[in-house]
């Protein structure tokens, strides 16, 4: 993954949106926290910009034109936290939750293991203060943004040291580890949505580690915009989710001329 890139202009992202919003059917897909929704200390509080679910919703009701957020929260959660409407595709978990049914997919032996691995990731967490855990339905989240600044690294070390030796998928993120009894994959679930929708190209927001595997699979055409600093795969890049806000409302007008 290459080192930060030089920042493009305004200017540069505004003609890719401008080009690729000239497609016969045009995907646009982003994360959540951190990219429409700013990051706050309690997950729970977490809402998306108004312009920015705005925009999203009115790209989702555009002909030709589908909207998408592919999140880690939980799918339930992410319902309700976006407030966003039906037309806008919802997916949950990193990909790995599409729909209702989806629980009735996992097995008794995953089950039993979600249930262990609350139960070992409570105990750890209870040993850092602030140091939080997050039960969704195929994973256990990790936490430390509000830990002890010098204990944060200390803590997601034990939770990792504590199922090592586990049958378990591990994703990093911001300050939380997150760790999943089937495999999750946020580039797998866009590639889903775009062979579900015909997608002709993909417009894709990120602003954590988990949306590299988004702006991975990526191809020429696509738009990849990676929010904030750090190594990434995309293309561009803007400095927070006001900027995915501002490219959003720059996407609905170039979808509708």
């Amino acid at each position: 993954m290459p080192e930060d890139p030089v920042p493009v202009s305004g200017e540069d992202l505004h003609r890719a949106l401008s080009e690729v919003a000239r497609v016969p059917q045009l995907l646009v897909a982003s994360d959540f926290d951190g990219t429409v929704a700013p990051i706050v200390s309690n997950p729970a509080d977490a809402r998306p910009l108004p312009a920015a679910a705005d925009a999203l919703a009115a790209l989702a009701r555009l002909q030709s034109t589908s909207a998408a957020l592919i999140s880690g929260r939980a799918l339930r959660d992410l319902k309700v936290l976006s407030g966003a409407p039906a037309e806008v595709h919802l997916v949950g978990s990193h990909g790995a939750e599409f729909d209702a049914d989806f629980l009735d997919a996992i097995d008794d032996a995953a089950r039993a293991r979600l249930a262990e691995l609350e139960q070992t990731m409570a105990a750890v967490a209870q040993r850092y203060p602030g140091a939080t855990i997050e039960t969704k339905p195929v994973s256990v989240a990790f936490h430390v943004r509000n830990a002890v600044p010098e204990d944060a690294q200390e803590a997601l070390d034990d939770a990792l040291n504590a199922v090592r030796d586990w049958d378990i998928h591990i994703t990093e993120g911001k300050a939380v580890r997150e760790f999943a009894v089937i495999d999750t994959d946020k580039g797998a679930a866009l590639e889903q949505l775009r062979e579900q929708l015909d997608a002709t190209a993909v417009v894709f927001f990120g602003d954590d580690v988990t949306d590299e595997k988004g702006f991975q699979r990526l191809t020429d055409g696509d738009v990849g915009v990676k929010v904030g600093p750090g190594q990434t795969l995309a293309r561009y890049r803007v400095d927070s989710p006001d900027d995915v806000a501002t490219a959003l409302e720059y996407l609905v007008r170039a979808r509708r001329g």
